[in-house]
């Protein structure tokens, strides 16, 4: 199927052709083999991966809290700043009782009700709060950053190495189809028949919920000739959207901090659907290290907002890594904010190199570090504790919460 999207894509590229079309035909053969390359990996997995422990979240009964005012603006465009402070702090400065507050979370409920629920972690004498040296990623950095509410415009670097998925087909076959959209004008990935994660800041700027999220609702791409009209009478057509509503949101604590500024770290949320879906959907991972991913690459696909109606998908090696983010410079524009990023994991059980979601793509930071201003896309990444809390989001009992 991959040979067809290429086919599609090299031809559509032909037709409307690039001001960069060598550069453009460069990177579509880039592109190729980037995705080609994980099959012919060995069947076995890594000699440095080692079977590692899991955390997992005791929850407390929710507290309710007041209505929501649902009184904050969307800010699609998040930006962060990191000094050289926050540049070499890491999650090993932490102690259990923060991060244990951090993995609280409130639920938001389709009435704008809310309830906070605090957890403990389970299997305190083995677990203590630290990633397994099995992904253990170099040394980390920056927990706390401020943010900027001014647009850059480094999010492209160099040639633009995004690509729109077209066609009737492409956009239904996985992974594509696992890409949604959200009301609030951001991208979400889904996890589970009636789950979508996404980026925290797409419905809580960390005082408050946007107003779009008062009704929020996730959106499905459907190609035209579905509704009833032939593939062959609507070649430029874009492709229409099913809305669902959402029946409630969970956002961690640690993302909305209050009058304290805001963190990269904990910017995800996972929504609940009314009704399930029937799409194919993508599991959930800790991030290893990138020397355990695949080609050392994530992926993405999104909607990002400078092509109207498109799901752009880009992949890129990561630039490194701390404890909670991963550094990148895959092109990304607002409206991506809230994409699942993903990597080839080796699964265990399945004995085999698969696409998982070890991430969502927050925005974009800089770096200041002795006077040096450097600039990256940033996802946020999937510690254990982060993936015992959305483990326990998405199950709702401790007993299903596992790696795979």
């Amino acid at each position: 199927m991959f040979y067809m999207f290429f086919i599609s894509v090299f031809c559509s590229m032909t037709m409307y052709p690039h001001p960069n079309s060598g550069l453009a035909h460069l990177s579509i053969l880039v592109l190729l083999l980037s995705l080609l390359l994980p099959l012919s990996l060995p069947s076995r997995a890594p000699p440095h991966q080692h079977p590692v422990p899991y955390p997992s979240l005791v929850p407390h009964a929710p507290l309710p809290l007041s209505r929501s005012r649902f009184s904050s603006q969307t800010q699609l465009d998040f930006t962060t700043h990191c000094n050289a402070s926050c540049y070499h702090k890491g999650e090993q400065e932490s102690r259990r009782e923060h991060l244990t507050e951090q993995l609280a979370f409130e639920t938001l409920y389709a009435d704008g009700s809310r309830t906070l629920t605090t957890v403990d972690v389970a299997d305190e004498d083995n677990y203590e709060g630290t990633i397994s040296p099995a992904i253990q990623p170099p040394p980390t950095r920056g927990r706390r950053v401020t943010s900027r509410h001014r647009r850059q415009k480094r999010q492209i670097y160099g040639a633009d190495g995004r690509f729109n998925i077209r066609g009737d087909h492409f956009l239904l076959d996985y992974p594509f189809s696992t890409a949604v959209r959200i009301s609030t004008g951001c991208t979400g990935v889904l996890v589970s028949r009636l789950h979508v994660l996404t980026a925290a800041h797409c419905v809580h700027d960390g005082k408050d919920y946007v107003k779009g999220a008062r009704k929020l609702r996730v959106g499905f791409l459907t190609p035209p000739y579905i509704n009833g009209t032939k593939p062959s009478q609507t070649p430029t057509k874009k492709p229409l959207v099913r809305w669902v509503r959402v029946k409630r949101t969970r956002v961690p604590k640690g993302w909305i901090q209050g009058p304290q500024e805001v963190s990269m770290d904990f910017d995800y949320a996972l929504l609940e659907l009314r009704w399930p879906h029937r799409r194919p959907f993508m599991r959930l991972s800790v991030a290893p290290s990138s020397d355990d991913l695949a080609g050392k690459r994530i992926h993405f696909s999104g909607f990002d907002s400078d092509r109207p109606g498109e799901l752009v998908y880009r992949f890129c090696p990561v630039e490194d890594e701390s404890n909670d983010l991963i550094y990148q410079h895959c092109d990304a524009r607002p409206g991506a904010s809230g994409s699942g990023v993903y990597g080839r994991v080796w699964d265990t059980a399945l004995e085999r190199w698969e696409r998982k979601v070890i991430g969502i793509f927050s925005g974009h930071q800089w770096l200041e570090i002795d006077g040096e201003n450097r600039d990256y896309n940033v996802a946020v990444r999937f510690t254990p504790l982060k993936f015992a809390q959305i483990c326990y989001w998405v199950h709702g009992n401790r007993v299903d919460c596992s790696q795979d």
